[in-house]
């Protein structure tokens, strides 16, 4: 029995998305979703390492090796954004006082 997967439209041209990273990388500084700076030194996959987000998610048809689709983001708020469409988005980023909140309802206790 084969198993069938669904190709990752992101690393169907790697070197493309590649470049466009670097693009994005080196064109922003800030997070578009948070609107704080993104320290880019940190390694990948650290919560606040920078990381190209989609505006229109691929999984709503949008095309991540489109330069105008792609932003930087923190990765924590890319995975809080999920698939939610700018639409969607609009009250968090009107609202960063309910953005930081959330934020700071996942953070470890002290103690």
């Amino acid at each position: 029995m084969t198993r069938q997967s669904k190709s990752n439209p992101r690393r169907r041209n790697g070197s493309r998305r590649t470049r466009l990273r670097k693009r994005v990388l080196a064109a922003y500084d800030t997070c578009w979703l948070c609107g704080r700076p993104v320290d880019k030194t940190l390694p990948p996959g650290h919560p606040w390492s920078g990381e190209v987000d989609e505006v229109i998610p691929v999984s709503r048809g949008g095309d991540p090796l489109d330069w105008s689709n792609v932003r930087l983001a923190h990765r924590i708020c890319n995975e809080r954004r999920g698939n939610k469409t700018p639409q969607a988005m609009q009250g968090m980023q009107g609202n960063r006082t309910a953005w930081r909140a959330s934020e700071r309802a996942n953070k470890p206790s002290a103690w």
